[in-house]
């Protein structure tokens, strides 16, 4: 097997290194257990993912993402979860497998795993077993409904447990709309919960180093999706009752501030404006919309007369604003002093000059010669730096690497090769 690409040695990944010297052994699928190990792998962290030697991860074997076709030799679907990890193939349903694993435990400082409680319990990869090879290993699940209740042994996907189940489709779906909202797009739950189970992780080495205790931590899709909405679900509490519907979609202001809503622009594009305190901004709001005469109106001049005359503002505005289109609103309103923002799609977004000026999209290097793969960087920075990492590595890549740094020698790798234990 190859060895793949050494990380690359520069300023920015010296200064981004601050979990170098943490050994995560990762055994999961898909993306939201892996994006949390590629956080960290962001971070400096050794993480040594576990693939069936045959199969590999689920996820290198899909042709299409939402319609969209994967390229399998640049899959976004496996770059975005699994760059800067080293792949091992082992077959964990088998007796010799396990016992790799547990050898592998022995040396790591977190075991990362989204396999179900049946599913660990029959592979011997639950705490007890993980525990007994590294009595000090922090043990972090990830999961679709949480380790508890009656639905723990249930799988799920960030569309539903995320999306669906915790109230984001049902809050940003107008009640007029025959179905709710779907999620906008792949991996969009699984990301954010990813990063708060890299978060968990960082606390509990955090904890480990400064009490010597291993704990174990679940996050959920479930928790990551309630945590998302969790001030909506909070209001939701307190009045015993769903605080607000989504409107449908159209140009003008929210109820009683003239100053925040969403406009559209000549050429069918949308701005949003969002200034909660307008009182000190009213003059520079009006001259930048082209309309400075409705500051020295009574009727808009102070902030109680433009709540009072909210709907008539509004008016003046979305005029002002449907007469020019949105290229002229992302140059005449750069010196706005009130917050606003321009409706993107995703190649905007992913180009989009802010975003690139704090380097938070990465290039991923390739072996073949080919441009590089634009990811985006996971979004902590270090002393300003931007994240280094290299691409994911093939399934099992670095089997023999990694088992010969346990001292196996090289007949032993042949017969768990003939055996089909490891690829």
């Amino acid at each position: 097997m190859s060895t793949g690409t050494l990380r690359p040695s520069s300023e920015s990944f010296a200064v981004t290194q601050v979990m170098k010297g943490v050994r995560i052994l990762e055994v999961a699928q898909f993306a939201f257990v892996p994006v949390a190990a590629a956080v960290l792998a962001d971070w400096g962290a050794d993480v040594i993912k576990i693939e069936h030697p045959i199969r590999g991860d689920t996820q290198r074997g899909f042709l299409k993402l939402e319609s969209c076709p994967v390229n399998p030799d640049r899959n976004i679907m496996v770059q975005h979860p699994n760059r800067g990890k080293r792949s091992v193939g082992i077959d964990i349903a088998t007796e010799a497998g396990q016992k790799l694993i547990y050898e592998l435990a022995a040396t790591c400082d977190v075991f990362l795993t989204n396999y179900l409680p049946d599913q660990r319990q029959k592979l011997k990869i639950d705490v007890e077993h993980i525990r007994s090879a590294n009595p000090k290993i922090i043990y972090a699940r990830g999961s679709a409904l949480g380790d508890k209740g009656d639905e723990r042994n249930k799988g799920g996907f960030d569309a539903t447990a995320f999306w669906a189940r915790m109230g984001s489709a049902s809050a940003v779906t107008p009640p007029e709309l025959s179905g709710p909202l779907t999620q906008p797009g792949p991996a969009y739950g699984d990301t954010i919960g990813g990063m708060n189970i890299a978060g968990g992780i960082a606390a509990a080495l955090f904890h480990r180093s400064q009490t010597g205790e291993a704990i174990e931590l679940d996050v959920s899709l479930l928790s990551s999706g309630a945590w998302a909405t969790a001030m909506s679900i909070g209001l939701a509490l307190e009045n015993d009752a769903v605080p607000f519907e989504a409107k449908m979609p159209a140009s003008g202001s929210v109820k009683g501030n003239p100053f925040v809503g969403v406009f559209r622009t000549a050429d069918g594009e949308y701005i949003n404006i969002t200034i909660l305190t307008p009182g000190p901004l009213i003059e520079d709001t009006f001259t930048h919309l082209g309309i400075a005469e409705m500051a020295r109106d009574d009727k808009f001049s102070t902030a109680e007369a433009l709540m009072t005359n909210w709907a008539e503002a509004s008016g003046h505005i979305v005029a002002a604003i449907g007469s020019k289109p949105l290229s002229y609103w992302v140059e005449h309103l750069k010196t706005l002093r009130g917050q606003w923002a321009p409706y993107q799609n995703l190649l905007a977004a992913g180009n989009d000059p802010q975003l690139i000026a704090n380097e938070l999209v990465i290039d991923i290097e390739t072996d073949d010669g080919r441009p590089p793969i634009k990811l985006v960087s996971s979004p902590v920075q270090f002393n300003h730096m931007p994240i280094v990492t290299t691409r994911a590595p093939e399934a099992g890549e670095h089997t023999e690497t990694v088992l010969m740094e346990l001292g196996m020698e090289w007949e032993k790798l042949e017969a768990l090769k003939e055996a089909k234990v490891i690829c």
